[in-house]
């Protein structure tokens, strides 16, 4: 039985990557988002002392150094993206999913803009989440729908990225997988049409154990882990029925395929679709699509989830 004590603490996200091309360094204006609300929106993150929100329909990214602040005065990242999905960043380099356009950007933050350093074109189809590792020091992206990671590395000191290798799982070639979890030494995978969570060896991308769930829940966005627990949030379920959305949290990976899970969907409005989950400022903060609010900020301890918010 593979316990989530047995797994590193310390999730990360592999980054879709494409294939290198140059690109000159051209000044993003910092635009005032101008939107009073979110249009399915996919993640909300903290990075150095910035808030960061993927508004994926609205096909930008917008950031605050104030959570609080309304959304209409919130600061554009980028709009040269079509339905974006994930960020991640070093400090330094931020890297962008521009899903539908098959490419990976990344931009560099100025005193109050962002600067385009690098186009990564052709990266898969639908590059869908992208992570830094801080243990290898890589950015990982993932091609959502050919089973494939992009693997990068920064340049010495430098503000460009290089394709380091690109790992392909034969398993997961036709499959929809929206996210990953790098979870130390292996990677977590929720695949939709097989209808399980894959485990991969980190190094090898070898499948080491393979997790089946029910079709009633195989439309998985992301595994987090929470407090001890193990969280799936789910879009749809095999048929890509938005009514099967929900939130699931279980003690180990085996209790997904036994059932022996809790629903938590009631906690957070029992309506909406759950997506990614993100941790910061000592909160976790949950994206929450199809509904009003678009996120929840949460805290879980010793198997307690309270103090639970709605935000925009």
């Amino acid at each position: 039985m593979y316990r989530i004590k047995n797994i590193l603490q310390k999730l990360t996200a592999l980054v879709l990557l494409p294939v290198l091309c140059s690109q000159p360094a051209l000044q993003v204006s910092a635009a005032s988002n101008g939107y009073s609300y979110l249009l399915m929106p996919t993640q909300i993150t903290k990075i150095n002392n910035t808030y960061y929100i993927v508004d994926s329909n609205h096909n930008q990214i917008i950031y605050s150094d104030d959570l609080s602040r309304e959304l209409r005065d919130w600061n554009v990242m980028t709009r040269k993206l079509k339905e974006p999905h994930a960020l991640c960043s070093d400090g330094d380099i931020y890297m962008v999913t521009d899903t539908e356009n098959d490419r990976i950007l990344t931009f560099a933050k100025g005193y109050d803009s962002f600067r385009l350093l690098q186009t990564f074109e052709n990266v898969g189809v639908r590059p869908h989440y992208v992570s830094y590792d801080p243990v290898d020091k890589l950015f990982y992206a993932w091609s959502s729908m050919t089973g494939e990671m992009y693997i990068y590395q920064r340049i010495g000191d430098s503000l460009s990225l290089q394709l380091l290798e690109i790992k392909a799982i034969p398993e997961l070639a036709h499959c929809y997988v929206r996210s990953f979890t790098i979870a130390g030494d292996v990677i977590l995978f929720p695949a939709v049409e097989l209808s399980s969570i894959m485990m991969v060896d980190k190094s090898t991308f070898e499948v080491l154990q393979t997790y089946p769930v029910s079709p009633d829940i195989a439309g998985m966005v992301q595994i987090s882990i929470v407090d001890g627990y193990f969280f799936l949030t789910v879009s749809t379920n095999l048929q890509y029925d938005l009514s099967a959305s929900t939130v699931l949290r279980a003690r180990t990976l085996e209790d997904f395929t036994t059932g022996s899970f809790e629903n938590l969907y009631h906690l957070f409005g029992n309506n909406g679709t759950p997506y990614f989950i993100s941790y910061f400022d000592g909160s976790y903060y949950m994206i929450h699509e199809n509904a009003s609010p678009n996120i929840y900020r949460f805290h879980a301890t010793d198997g307690r989830i309270y103090d639970i918010r709605g935000l925009f």
